[in-house]
């Protein structure tokens, strides 16, 4: 399952999805699509408005700036995921805290 912990200035990304093996998986592909998307737009913004780190199976997203446009775009990015999530709910799972 793809978890995806946010709290105000930092949103993290675990797991898989496990809805198919490895290549084929279209939740990961999709959960994929829509951070990378986001964090480069973000980043087209404003260089500093955040930072990313990829580890395997995991992604931490650190918000370091308040750029309204970079703040809608990240919050379009978690509404995206949350509308994965209501229809993959064994594969993502989102927490706020």
């Amino acid at each position: 399952m793809i978890k995806v912990n946010i709290s105000k200035d930092k949103i993290i990304i675990t797991g898989h999805a496990d809805y198919e093996e490895y290549g084929k998986d279209i939740v990961c592909a999709s959960a994929s699509s829509i951070v990378i998307t986001s964090i480069n737009a973000a980043l087209r913004i404003d260089k500093n408005f955040l930072i990313y780190q990829e580890d395997k199976d995991k992604l931490t997203i650190d918000i370091k700036g308040n750029n309204k446009d970079c703040l809608l775009v990240i919050e379009n990015m978690i509404e995206m995921l949350q509308e994965l999530a209501l229809t993959y709910k064994k594969n993502i799972e989102i927490r706020r805290k």
